[in-house]
C-alpha cells in the first residue's frame, strides 16, 4: 500500500458548517463546523475535527468516540447529574450507550475518532 493510505487530520480548509438540531440543543449556539478527514469503506469508522461555540447538547451515543480537545473546555454530564470536565490537550472516550449532555464551554474544537458497530 502506498503513502496515499496515510491521511492527515487537519483543519487547513474552511470546514463544513453545520447546525445542532433544535430538539438536541438545550442552550447556546446551534452553529457547528466539521473537518471530516477519513471514513473507512464500511462507513463504521470516521475521523476529523468538530467545533462549536458555547452550547449544551442532549446526547445519546450509539457509537464509541475518542475525543481530543484541541481548543476550549467540554463538560460531559450523565442523566444522573454526574459530570467530568476536560480542557485543551486532554483526551477521553465516550462509550456507546452513554446518555446525557455535552457542554461546550466557550469555543471548542475536538479531534474525533468514531466507531459505530452497525451489526
Amino acid at each position: 500500500m502506498s503513502i496515499s493510505a496515510v491521511k492527515p487530520v487537519t483543519r487547513d480548509a474552511e470546514g463544513t458548517p453545520g447546525t445542532i438540531r433544535a430538539e438536541k440543543l438545550v442552550n447556546g449556539s446551534s452553529e457547528t463546523r466539521s473537518w471530516d478527514a477519513f471514513s473507512d469503506k464500511s462507513e463504521q469508522f470516521h475521523v476529523g475535527h468538530w467545533g462549536s461555540g458555547p452550547c449544551v447538547i442532549d446526547v445519546s451515543y450509539t457509537e464509541n468516540e475518542l475525543c481530543v480537545l484541541v481548543q476550549g473546555r467540554a463538560k460531559i454530564t450523565d442523566t444522573d447529574g454526574a459530570s467530568l470536565e476536560f480542557g485543551t490537550g486532554e483526551a477521553f472516550v465516550i462509550e456507546a450507550g452513554f446518555k446525557g449532555t455535552w457542554e461546550s464551554i466557550g469555543d471548542v474544537v475536538k479531534i474525533y475518532a468514531i466507531f459505530e458497530d452497525n451489526q
